[in-house]
């Protein structure tokens, strides 16, 4: 929880912090991996909001694809934490989608409850399989534009 409370009293609520101090901040390859993937996969620039959530007090980036949100991305020192939601609709499909994914991401998926509203998968990127992991449930819910190279 430290670094949490650094990052909000590094940037109060009268200091948005810019993408390059974020950038320096997380200071992990795979954040800018994700990055540019949701901005060529989805036209999805970071939102810089500030929450005064008693769990996750700060600075965190929203990441939109029209009006569908695709994932709130908590910051930490060395990686971020993104928030992506699986809708009660895609459960069947995000099981299937789980075959391939990492185990931490599959023991994540069975250990966070299902309600209603779906289920709000807290995923510390950590490594560029679990990377891969978000990129795959994101698809769930919106799926990328094809991008010719």
């Amino acid at each position: 929880m430290s670094e949490i409370k650094s990052w909000a009293l590094q940037f109060p609520l009268d200091w948005k912090p810019s993408l390059e101090e974020v950038d320096r901040y997380v200071d992990n390859p795979l954040w800018l991996e994700l990055r540019q993937y949701l901005k060529a996969a989805y036209g999805a620039e970071p939102q810089t909001e500030y929450s005064r959530c008693g769990l996750e007090p700060g600075w965190n980036l929203k990441f939109k694809k029209g009006s569908k949100s695709l994932a709130t991305v908590y910051l930490r020192p060395g990686y971020v934490t993104a928030m992506v939601s699986v809708a009660p609709k895609d459960e069947p499909a995000a099981e299937g989608v789980l075959l391939t994914c990492t185990e931490y991401t599959r023991t994540l998926y069975q250990n966070t409850a299902s309600s209603k509203m779906g289920r709000w998968l807290m995923i510390d990127l950590t490594s560029p399989g679990i990377l891969e992991d978000v990129k795959a449930l994101l698809a769930l819910r919106v799926k990328p534009e094809k991008k010719e190279s």
